[in-house]
């Protein structure tokens, strides 16, 4: 196996945002779980598939696209909502307009409420 110099080697990349949010955090994790299935849309390209599952209040999720997996921990606070996004390899060169984004619309897609 040819091994790449070391320049071609990118490491992972944290990305932290918070959502600030006026709802409680029961309130903010109901929307958060209602909401989850509406995170393939909004992936360029699509995603494969989106797993998640809840520990607490923290709901951890692994995302597949692009023959890449995102893991993501989602901690629901009294008035935050904390998104850490762990961005592999060649993903981390786009952390910037990915955490733009997360800030920009972050909020509306992860604690929209849709209840008629």
């Amino acid at each position: 196996m040819q091994r790449l110099p070391s320049h071609f080697i990118v490491m992972q990349r944290p990305i932290d945002v918070d959502l600030p949010h006026k709802l409680g955090r029961d309130e903010a994790r109901r929307r958060l779980a209602d909401n989850i299935h509406k995170l393939k849309d909004h992936i360029p390209g699509g995603a494969s598939h989106v797993e998640s599952s809840w520990v607490g209040d923290r709901l951890n999720l692994s995302v597949h696209a692009m023959g890449q997996a995102v893991e993501a921990q989602i901690d629901v606070e009294e008035t935050k909502v904390h998104c850490r996004i762990q961005l592999p390899g060649m993903l981390s060169l786009f952390a910037g307009p990915i955490e733009a984004m997360l800030k920009a619309k972050g909020s509306d897609l992860l604690l929209e409420d849709k209840r008629d």
